[in-house]
């Protein structure tokens, strides 16, 4: 069961971070980091595909030599983390669920704030 799940997570991680290379303002390196992550521990195969693709291989390749990533790219994961928690809590309308989103998005930036930057 835990890997069907971190493989669905890692397939809905992918297809945001292949939507963040053509959607500004929507980062595409943590995404890609996430599902590396889960792929790895999911899936051997589509694990070894992500990290040796053309496309966006080389950022994830990056990411596991230096276990850094570039500060721009960690400003604009923070900002889009917070501009998706503000529009999450505005949209939703049970208590519970906007404190869980809140969680979620904090626990997101500080993990952000946690790996190195790369100038």
């Amino acid at each position: 069961m835990a890997k069907i799940l971190l493989f669905s997570f890692g397939t809905i991680s992918l297809g945001l971070g292949v939507i963040g290379i053509f959607v500004p303002g929507l980062p595409t390196t943590p995404f890609l980091i996430l599902s590396a992550t889960c792929y790895l521990k999911s899936s051997k195969k589509f694990y070894n595909w992500l990290i040796n693709n053309s496309l966006f291989g080389q950022k994830i390749k990056i990411y596991l030599e230096k276990k850094s990533i570039p500060l721009k790219t960690k400003i604009k994961a923070i900002i889009t983390v917070v501009i998706m928690l503000c529009f999450s809590i505005l949209f939703i309308n049970k208590v519970y669920l906007k404190i869980i989103v809140l969680v979620a998005g904090l626990i997101g930036i500080f993990v952000l704030t946690k790996i190195k930057s790369e100038r």
